[in-house]
């Protein structure tokens, strides 16, 4: 009888000092205790690169039995090696020309068509930019981004 009213106390008692004990351990560390992280030795050096916005969205028609059903507003840039913002905006209307084709392709393929944010999609769609971008550029550009898509229906 005397056991079963020590046993909550004991039980009470226990997780007092099991919650104190892990307070202790899990308190923040004063400043002057917290190690400062060192830097990992880098193997190569890394290639800095900049993004380069095309001024203007892509405004493309989707067509369905000769007549427009919807319209695609893509907003794209460029990531280009660090420095070659420049290079991205003289070339701008070369781009532009060759990227309106690349989407127009795609538009008519049924690229745009039901779930057009696919992953599988929408990476069809960039390596098709980026060879398109490349072919203008070479290796200036390592990347295109598809910052925003919108698909407005009829």
């Amino acid at each position: 009888m005397m056991a079963r009213k020590l046993l909550p106390l004991v039980l009470g008692l226990l997780g007092l000092c099991l919650g104190a004990g892990a307070g202790y351990f899990l308190r923040p560390l004063p400043d002057a205790e917290i190690p400062t992280p060192v830097a990992a030795p880098a193997s190569a050096p890394e290639t800095l690169k900049d993004y380069a916005k095309l001024a203007n969205p892509f405004v493309i028609p989707v067509l369905v039995k000769g007549h427009v059903s919807s319209i695609m507003v893509l907003q794209l840039s460029l990531e280009v090696t660090a420095g070659a913002t420049a290079d991205v905006d003289a070339a701008e209307p070369k781009l532009r020309d060759v990227f309106l084709q690349v989407l127009f392709d795609h538009a008519n393929s049924g690229g745009f068509d039901g779930a057009y944010t696919d992953a599988a999609n929408l990476i069809t769609l960039r390596t098709a930019l980026l060879e398109t971008a490349k072919s203008v550029l070479n290796d200036t550009v390592s990347d295109v981004l598809i910052t925003d898509i919108l698909r407005r229906d009829g």
